[in-house]
């Protein structure tokens, strides 16, 4: 259709925006009161009812979709990790409360327990700083003023995440966050980019957007989400449902004391080549180093 053509058609009609202004202006009647009168799209209390489930998947499918095309993402790199992993100084600051209270009450079995727990996370700290550093340097290689290619995306919370959206901040780049409604409240990352931080209401959209335009996973050690993210990217990819991408964890002694996959092969519940799926990393630069090697003769769009 000529596009001039077009334009003059969809002005013969009112946009569904200047209609549901429309509405508010008309006459308060008790006919105008009902629920029933209300446009289909402006009534929340219409749209959150059971019935309409298939309604809010599309709508949480299509909202973030249209609007990372409006900021031009072409590509994103995904970063999963430990909400519970803080930056240095508050892990440090953290275990010397919890080692001073461990040491004042030395038969509370629950304050020594806090205290290792409290070391184990000092230990793993390091992490925080290799996800910012890791982002920085996908940053820095993906997005130019003309292009958004290898933007960083996470699940939007603290720890592991915060510090790659942090990274990419650092270097003055956009990274997306998906956030997600939780039982207990939780916010975003102040490091999002604003225009591209999202909140979900369903797991399952929330990972399809995670995976729709990746080009790689990047797993620190985690917890419950964590694995579970990482599950579903390697059987996305074990069964041909997505093209296969560089799936890296950090921290190879903290991944092969949570999972045996080696045991997985021997019990024949997976093939010796679906351990291939997957590449265990120490570093930012490591890491980085393996994605360019991946797409060295491929765009990364």
């Amino acid at each position: 259709m000529d596009k001039g053509k077009g334009d003059r058609t969809e002005k013969r009609f009112p946009s569904a925006k200047q209609d549901a202004a429309r509405a508010e202006s008309t006459a308060d009647t008790p006919q105008t009161r009902a629920p029933s009168y209300r446009l289909a799209y402006t009534d929340e209390e219409f749209l959150v009812r059971d019935e309409l489930r298939p309604v809010r998947f599309q709508l949480e499918l299509m909202k973030p979709e249209l609007l990372l095309q409006e900021q031009g993402i072409e590509s994103t790199i995904v970063v999963f990790g430990s909400a519970r992993t803080p930056n240095p100084e508050t892990a440090q600051a953290k275990c010397d409360a919890a080692e001073a209270a461990a040491k004042k009450s030395p038969k509370d079995a629950a304050a020594r327990r806090e205290a290792e727990v409290a070391r184990r996370i000092v230990a793993r700290c390091g992490y925080y700083e290799e996800a910012r550093k890791f982002s920085r340097l996908v940053s820095k290689a993906g997005q130019t003023d003309h292009t958004r290619h290898y933007v960083v995306v996470t699940g939007g919370g603290p720890g592991i995440m915060e510090a790659a959206n942090r990274g990419a901040d650092d270097v003055g780049a956009v990274s997306i966050g998906l956030n997600i409604v939780l039982p207990e409240e939780q916010q975003p990352n102040s490091s999002i980019t604003p225009e591209l931080c999202f909140q979900f209401h369903y797991f399952a959209l929330r990972k399809m957007h995670f995976m729709m335009r990746a080009r790689a996973m990047v797993i620190f050690p985690g917890g419950f989400g964590t694995l579970d993210e990482l599950f579903d990217a390697l059987t996305l990819i074990q069964t041909g449902k997505i093209e296969p991408m560089p799936v890296l964890l950090f921290g190879e002694d903290y991944w092969r004391r949570i999972v045996n996959f080696e045991a997985m092969v021997e019990e024949g519940v997976i093939a010796p080549e679906d351990l291939d799926i997957f590449q265990y990393v120490e570093s930012a630069e490591a890491a980085w180093a393996i994605i360019e090697e991946h797409f060295k003769d491929q765009p990364p769009y």
